[in-house]
């Protein structure tokens, strides 16, 4: 594989931190506030009234939809990332994203214009998974490739933080409407707001991420005038094993992220009988322990190697999702606090490393695509379906079921991670 490129960055590492930061924090946020309406609103909006179970998996399907567009996203922004640069090309991830979360925010209900009404819900969620389809890799890339040697790690987990942030900001925002407004005006016009008010993050991204240049390792494969023809065809052509292994790898990140975020709040707030304000109250404490967790997870990586650090934590994902029925289903509001808890510490601790794992088992020619596609299929096999079948699961055999799923899914990911070929703390991987 191509080595790390020795160019001086131009970038003031501040700025780049925060232009990666600003964005995911964004996407993040576009992202979450609809996978809580679509738990909480969406059912009773955008659905024939009946079987509120049978409304509440048609909105889980449509949330379903962003996870199989990120991988188009991913080939999309990813040729023009590594065809034209990465600053222009997040600059229209960001917007991609941010539009189709401002019209979510405007659609009329199925009470309003029918089935016209679910169709157009499903065509904006389409929108918000091809934008960040094409942002994550981005963000992952403008921190690591400034990022200086030896701290590959703590930089890539700046785009990491903002899945914490966004969420944490979501959460609190729904938080806030619940507390403030009666559930008629919640309903009414309430849940529109945090859609609404995303443009104005959006304009924030925007100004920062139009002062950042190009990155150090891109510029050198311009000089080197080595851009690819097609990097979607040279990804699966000559870093299939790459592409393959680093999907697998990131499965049980992506299915315990959905199951304790979603599933949780959805199976907590009717199945278990916990209240809307008061579940989001436990989410919001919980989430604290994820962002925290993010940073460690980044020096033990650097310290001791990304691969390493993963499989770790997913062994202990393995064992969490024997404790996911006990803990979880207990009835006791403690034990579900720290069920949640330790869940998002898992969590943080196998998604601070995983940005730059993942970015590390491609060549600068096509790691934006590659990143980007690995980390999107990744998010179809396991979380586009994750909610779904976990309350599938939970609704037929039983809570405890939804725990096996997780454990599961962390082998899965252990195995690839073994297989994987090590790297050091501080280059790339050998692409294979």
């Amino acid at each position: 594989m191509t080595g790390t490129a020795t160019h001086t960055p131009r970038n003031r590492p501040a700025t780049v931190l925060f232009a990666s930061l600003i964005g995911t924090t964004i996407e993040f946020f576009d992202f979450y506030i609809y996978a809580t309406a679509a738990v909480l609103v969406f059912p009773k909006l955008f659905f024939p009234a009946g079987d509120a179970a049978a409304a509440t998996l048609q909105s889980l399907a449509t949330f379903a939809i962003a996870f199989f567009a990120r991988p188009v996203g991913s080939a999309v922004f990813g040729h023009f990332g590594d065809r034209v640069g990465r600053k222009a090309t997040l600059v229209a991830a960001l917007l991609t994203m941010g539009l189709s979360t401002v019209f979510i925010g405007l659609l009329p209900t199925y009470a309003t214009i029918g089935t016209a009404a679910p169709l157009l819900l499903a065509l904006c969620r389409f929108g918000q998974g091809l934008g960040l389809g094409g942002e994550w890799g981005g963000a992952v890339l403008l921190a690591t490739e400034n990022a200086p040697p030896g701290k590959r790690a703590w930089y890539g987990m700046f785009p990491q933080l903002g899945a914490p942030i966004g969420f944490f900001l979501s959460s609190g925002v729904f938080l806030l409407l619940s507390q403030t407004l009666s559930d008629a005006d919640f309903l009414r016009y309430g849940w529109r707001i945090p859609f609404l008010a995303s443009a104005l993050l959006v304009l924030v991204g925007l100004y920062v991420r139009l002062k950042i240049t190009e990155t150090p390792d891109f510029q050198a494969v311009l000089d080197r005038n080595e851009r690819v023809k097609l990097p979607v065809a040279a990804v699966f052509a000559n870093h299939t094993r790459a592409l393959v292994l680093g999907t697998l790898a990131a499965l049980a990140t992506f299915v315990v992220f959905y199951l304790m975020t979603v599933f949780a709040l959805s199976w907590g707030t009717s199945a278990l009988g916990y209240s809307r304000q008061t579940f989001l109250l436990l989410q919001l404490g919980a989430i604290v322990f994820f962002g925290l967790t993010i940073p460690i997870a980044a020096v033990l990586a650097d310290r001791h190697g990304r691969r390493a650090a993963m499989i770790l934590v997913s062994v202990g994902l393995a064992l969490f999702g024997l404790l996911f029925g006990p803990l979880f289903g207990s009835g006791q509001l403690t034990l579900v606090a720290l069920f949640l808890v330790l869940g998002q510490c898992l969590i943080g601790l196998t998604y601070g490393p995983l940005g730059t794992l993942l970015s590390e088992m491609f060549p600068p020619e096509v790691r934006y695509t590659g990143a980007s596609l690995t980390f999107n299929l990744a998010g179809i096999l396991g979380a586009s379906l994750a909610p779904y079948v976990a309350t599938w699961l939970a609704t037929n055999y039983g809570l405890q079921t939804v725990g096996w799923y997780l454990s599961a899914a962390s082998v899965i990911s252990l195995v690839a991670l073994l297989l994987t070929a090590p790297a050091s703390s501080g280059t790339p991987a050998t692409a294979r």
